[in-house]
């Protein structure tokens, strides 16, 4: 068997009111959001226009969990690690045609009133499982005589379906007419691991479907090591890429948990040691966002095939009051991975981001015009939806009453 699964980004632009992650494929503006998607592939999915945030008035009043600002350290990441999904059911993310004998296309999925984005959930009482489980069903039912009921997930509510599936003269089984997936897989760069938890961070971004554009609801998933052999430069109006292979035999691995608008989050595995960054002796403290400056910083990532490498970059400019994973704009100001990769590259989501002795976010978008230039989050927001920062204010202050 293979001890290896290659992974290759391709490249999409799509148009996002931010960032429920729930619209339609279309055309835009300035930048990609350098994301991962089903199928096996990492892609931009995200391109909006850079509007600041006001701030927003207020008064003093009780502290929340929010503003303790514990002393939290974590460990750089920077590796490349292949990321696997598998989704809570299984999506629709297209119509396919069934030729009955006469040679007519019928479509009973979409005559009921399926659209893509919809999830389904069970198959006749049984659990969705995967597409190959879903299909076989289907067939298995009707050749029984028996009618199919869903139960899908249609624009936020379970909802239920009856359909009565076709035979189709050219697959010579019985289908429903849909193209539907189950899983996601592709290359990114870990951001963190929390020493005290072994929680770790990575991407800087939701995974969302390719097709849909739709977040993706995790059943399980993990990340495991991956190797970079080569990279497509960027140019003006077409990001690169890292393209790499996934290793089986893992110096390390990891469960995720969360798949959240600032990253996947989860725990690592037991079984493995506890991942390390070979730039760093020890964790790093974290810069909450407002200790963060416009001005020199440096990311971390993988170019060829595992080895971490430091590169300049320069803060342009800091967005405290943006709740996306849009903080801050990045320069890439480093001659050699501009002369490398022309810049930013699909792949290197999730790249931290060091100012000070400090981690303060990580990448997450390319500019289009521009790949030398792009955004990054910060970290505060990806420890916030990871839990962590919770939990250890949580712990300072004994909770809340």
């Amino acid at each position: 068997m293979k001890n290896w699964q290659t992974t290759r980004s391709r490249l999409f632009i799509v148009i996002s009111l931010f960032f429920a992650f729930f619209l339609s494929v279309q055309q835009t503006a300035n930048n990609y959001h350098l994301n991962l998607q089903i199928p096996r592939n990492i892609n931009p999915v995200n391109n909006i226009q850079a509007n600041d945030y006001n701030p927003v008035n207020g008064f003093l009043g009780l502290f929340t969990k929010k503003e303790i600002k514990p002393n939290v350290e974590l460990i750089p990441g920077g590796h490349s690690i292949g990321v696997t999904l598998q989704t809570k059911g299984v999506l629709v993310v297209g119509f396919a045609a069934i030729v009955n004998e006469q040679g007519k296309e019928q479509f009973p999925a979409k005559d009921a009133g399926m659209v893509v984005g919809d999830t389904i959930l069970e198959v006749n009482g049984e659990k969705a499982l995967n597409d190959f489980q879903v299909a076989r069903i289907i067939d298995n039912k009707c050749k029984d005589q028996e009618r199919i009921t869903l139960s899908i997930k249609h624009r936020g509510k379970v909802i239920t379906k009856t359909i009565d599936p076709l035979y189709c003269s050219e697959t010579q089984r019985y289908r429903i007419g849909l193209y539907i997936r189950d899983e996601a897989a592709g290359v990114g760069t870990l951001t963190f691991v929390d020493p005290k938890t072994q929680t770790f961070g990575a991407l800087g971004h939701v995974i969302s479907d390719i097709d849909t554009n739709d977040q993706i609801e995790l059943r399980e998933g993990k990340i495991i090591e991956s190797t970079i052999y080569a990279i497509e430069k960027g140019t003006r109006g077409d990001p690169g890429e890292k393209i790499g292979s996934f290793m089986l035999e893992s110096n390390f691995t990891g469960k995720i948990e969360k798949n959240t608008n600032s990253g996947i989050f989860g725990v690592c595995d037991e079984k493995v040691n506890l991942v390390d960054n070979s730039l760093f002796q020890r964790a790093v403290p974290v810069a909450w966002k407002s200790e963060i400056q416009n001005g020199p910083a440096k990311i971390y990532t993988v170019l060829q095939d595992n080895t971490i490498e430091e590169f300049e970059i320069n803060i342009e400019k800091v967005m405290p009051y943006r709740n996306d994973n849009k903080n801050m704009i990045i320069r890439v100001t480093d001659q050699k991975l501009i002369e490398k990769t022309g810049g930013i590259v699909q792949g290197m989501s999730g790249s931290p981001i060091i100012q000070n002795g400090k981690i303060i976010g990580a990448i997450t978008h390319v500019f289009v015009n521009d790949a030398t230039r792009g955004y990054g989050v910060f970290i505060e927001n990806m420890l916030e939806d990871s839990g962590i920062l919770t939990k250890v204010a949580t712990a300072l202050t004994g909770g809340f009453f």
